[in-house]
């Protein structure tokens, strides 16, 4: 199974270094382990967000399970509301 979720990036032990890329990565892999595709990044210092929209509703098509946070991140983004589109669009 696939999940979208957060992938570590920038300083060891720096909390206020720490930027997340937003990743499909498989269920067994580790947090940092080897992922399918980059799909975005999110830093919370400075609020900030770039989502591949065409590669997330991909993967959510497919069946893909996106983790608490990369859900919340993905409804501020008003993702969910074009893959809805897309769905209705394909009847």
């Amino acid at each position: 199974m696939v999940k979208l979720r957060l992938k570590r990036c920038g300083r060891k032990q720096r909390a206020q270094w720490a930027i997340y890329r937003i990743v499909a990565i498989d269920v067994r892999s580790r947090r940092e382990g080897r992922d399918l595709q980059k799909v975005g990044f999110y830093d919370p210092i400075k609020n900030q967000t770039y989502s591949n929209v065409p590669a997330i509703l991909y993967f959510l098509e497919k069946g893909a399970q996106p983790t608490g946070i990369v859900h919340d991140i993905s409804k501020r983004a008003e993702i969910f509301k074009e893959l809805r589109g897309n769905q209705i669009n394909s009847n």
